[in-house]
């Protein structure tokens, strides 16, 4: 009877050691697995932050650009962000910017932004959010302003307002004549002009 109650004991003893072991097993595989499948959650949220950054392609900060333009006018553009478009290089986009286009006469027309893309190739800019232009005494606020090279003309848009010592006027779109320094009305609200503009620039728009 002892020599049987100790066999059972032994492979009682035995048996539970199987299991403990099994269990321990099972659980640190478990465990693996569970570490496994956090570390690719990880691996994913890395990949997909990498791709959205290869989509930006590379920042720069204070950057500058400067030449002539078509009519003979230096400028100089600056932001203090900006980056190449992966799909197409001639395109920069831009945040925080401003650019000066300095006159023959000494006089200056000044455009800053929130946001703003330059084309190196044909040396076209868009400027968007709160555009603001200053030309001698006057003012001009709007939503998005876009500058043509090959036209030398400036067209403002989207709540154009003009400021100076003289009064105001609301506008729907305007243009400048960057050759001529001088600024053309597109459109007005129901066609009417609700200002009162300085003398000079009534000359300049048939008053």
């Amino acid at each position: 009877m002892d020599r049987k109650r100790k066999l059972r004991l032994t492979q009682l003893s035995l048996l539970i050691l199987g299991l403990v072991i099994i269990f321990f097993t099972y659980t640190d595989r478990q465990g693996l697995n569970d570490k496994q499948l956090v570390s690719k959650e990880t691996q994913e949220k890395v990949k997909k932050q990498l791709a959205q950054d290869d989509e930006k392609g590379d920042v720069f900060f204070n950057i500058s650009y400067s030449g002539l333009d078509l009519a003979g006018n230096r400028y100089i553009l600056k932001s203090k962000e900006a980056r190449s478009d992966e799909k197409n290089q001639e395109i920069v986009i831009m945040k925080f910017v401003e650019a000066v286009f300095y006159f023959k006469d000494n006089t200056s027309l000044k455009v800053t932004s929130d946001d703003g893309i330059y084309n190196n190739k044909t040396l076209d800019m868009t400027f968007d959010g709160n555009v603001k232009a200053s030309y001698e005494e006057s003012e001009l606020f709007a939503q998005r302003a876009e500058y043509s090279n090959t036209k030398s003309y400036l067209t403002i848009l989207n709540n154009v307002k003009v400021k100076d010592s003289y009064g105001t006027m609301v506008a729907d779109k305007l243009l400048f004549d960057i050759k001529k320094q001088k600024l053309n009305i597109a459109s007005f609200n129901d066609g009417k002009i609700n200002a009162n503009i300085r003398l000079k620039w009534k000359k300049d728009l048939g008053y």
